[in-house]
């Protein structure tokens, strides 16, 4: 019995002059035509062919893309006994579908050779790709596949800029002046060979489907961990249920927990206790996922990248640093210290914003403590400050003789705006004395919890009901924990 048969061939890197004869032979030979995608020069050739061009707008993934264009393909097949299947440039370079209908038990795949873009690029570079020893990688999984190489590396499937931004963001350790050859629309009308820089390599172009990239050498291997882990963060998005359902505010949430994490881990951290190294990476690693999962949302709605975040914060560092990357130097011509960096850094900042107010930028999100803290240190940067902590002392007796007045007036509205005006005190002399508030809160809160739980502990021991105990009674068993604690 005869297996339906599923004849491939390949259109080319280009223009017309590229497509052999024997192509256009069987294309005119087999009636029952496909063809992957209409994004090609010689598309037209392949006359009354069914494209898939719709598969890609409306799957999620380019494997469900190819599994897709496999069924297909394989039940005209049985249709119609022989079915034409038409791909840009070779069949056997890079052509996913290809390599799943030759393996498909259902189908007999005939695959006839033709000219792929490799043959052009190799011209227009000018070199032996064997003498050469270049790795061929595709720019849809170049984190992984090109992990501890540093080059010669040619790039295919770089169809779209976001793909560019990925291989940038794999390369953690480029500086950004290696030189980068992207090779567009080789064979057409249109050929264009850019010489360009590392730094550059998603901004230089618009890249399309006839776009590719050689990486003669990069100053360090490509690191693929960063972007192992991006690729993951895009694949839960785009298979797991749960994390398609989010969005940017749905995730605050889940941000903040993990920060908090975060803090707890370090608040456990020793220098001196390499076990407890095990728990921040855990937790740095939850907070880095947030920040991953947030710029994978964005990537989909076509806003941003990773890579546009990583950019973007490696060059304010750089702008913020003078210091160290330009040539500021200490006025009286000694060494800078940390206060004239900080008062450097604000300047900076200022410019860049084209900030009118000392506030501006202060976010009101953040825990109220920080919050007030945030806000004191801005106004005492423009000389609203008491001089010493002196000064902010007697501050929270007179807010506490406000609130006692309010108490006593049972005004509830009053009330409530001298406690606030009271923590602000407090936060006032914490700011002073070189204290965060929110971690000496913290750590009060923290030694009452733990002195309270002895005191539990102590009337479970002694057969005290604490729920039916008078203050003295507790009052006691405190002054005992409390004692016991030095």
């Amino acid at each position: 019995m005869n297996l339906p048969r599923v004849v491939v061939v390949g259109l080319g890197p280009g223009d017309r002059q590229y497509v052999t004869e024997h192509t256009l032979a069987e294309i005119a030979r087999v009636p029952h035509r496909f063809l992957r995608t209409t994004q090609h020069p010689c598309a037209e050739l392949v006359a009354d062919a069914t494209a898939f061009d719709a598969v890609y707008e409306q799957a999620d993934t380019f494997a469900a893309v190819y599994a897709e264009i496999v069924e297909q393909v394989v039940a005209a097949a049985v249709i119609h006994d022989e079915v034409l299947y038409a791909v840009p440039g070779s069949p056997l370079v890079l052509e996913h579908t290809v390599r799943a209908l030759r393996a498909d038990p259902r189908v007999q795949c005939v695959v006839h050779p033709a000219m792929s873009f490799l043959d052009l690029a190799w011209a227009r570079l000018g070199i032996d790709p064997v003498e050469a020893h270049v790795t061929l990688v595709d720019g849809h999984t170049f984190a992984v596949d090109a992990a501890g190489l540093s080059g010669p590396l040619l790039v295919a499937h770089t169809h779209a800029n976001w793909v560019l931004s990925d291989i940038k963001l794999a390369a953690e350790g480029a500086s950004g002046d290696e030189p980068v050859v992207i090779l567009s629309r080789l064979g057409t009308s249109r050929e264009a060979v850019v010489n360009t820089t590392w730094a550059d390599l998603d901004r230089a172009v618009e890249a399309d489907h006839l776009t590719c990239v050689y990486i003669p050498r990069l100053a360090a291997p490509v690191a693929g961990e960063l972007a192992r882990f991006h690729q993951l963060a895009r694949t839960l998005r785009e298979q797991c249920p749960w994390d398609r359902e989010q969005t940017h505010h749905s995730l605050v949430r889940h941000l903040l927990e993990e920060a908090y994490e975060v803090i707890d881990a370090l608040a456990a951290y020793s220098p001196d206790d390499p076990d407890s190294d095990e728990a921040l990476v855990e937790e740095l690693g939850d907070l880095l996922y947030q920040i991953e999962f947030h710029a994978v949302i964005a990537e989909q709605e076509g806003r941003f990248t990773m890579a546009d975040v990583a950019r973007g914060i490696h060059d304010k560092l750089v702008r913020r640093h003078p210091h160290v990357f330009g040539d500021v130097t200490a006025a009286d011509g000694g060494q800078l210290d940390t206060d004239t960096v900080l008062t450097n850094w604000d300047a900076i900042k200022r410019a860049e914003k084209g900030r009118t107010s000392v506030f501006e930028g202060i976010a009101h999100a953040q825990p109220s403590l920080a919050y007030a803290d945030a806000v004191q240190r801005k106004a005492a940067k423009v000389g609203f400050d008491w001089p010493d902590v002196a000064g902010a002392l007697p501050k929270i007796a007179e807010e506490a003789g406000e609130v006692v007045a309010a108490a006593d007036n049972g005004d509830e509205l009053a009330v409530h705006a001298e406690i606030g005006d009271l923590l602000f005190a407090v936060v006032n002399v914490a700011r002073h004395l070189g204290v965060e508030p929110e971690t000496a809160l913290r750590a009060a809160t923290d030694k009452f919890r733990h002195r309270f739980e002895h005191v539990e502990r102590l009337a479970a021991e002694r057969g005290i009901d604490l729920h039916n105990s008078d203050l003295d009674t507790l009052d006691r068993l405190w002054d005992e924990v409390k004692a016991s604690a030095g």
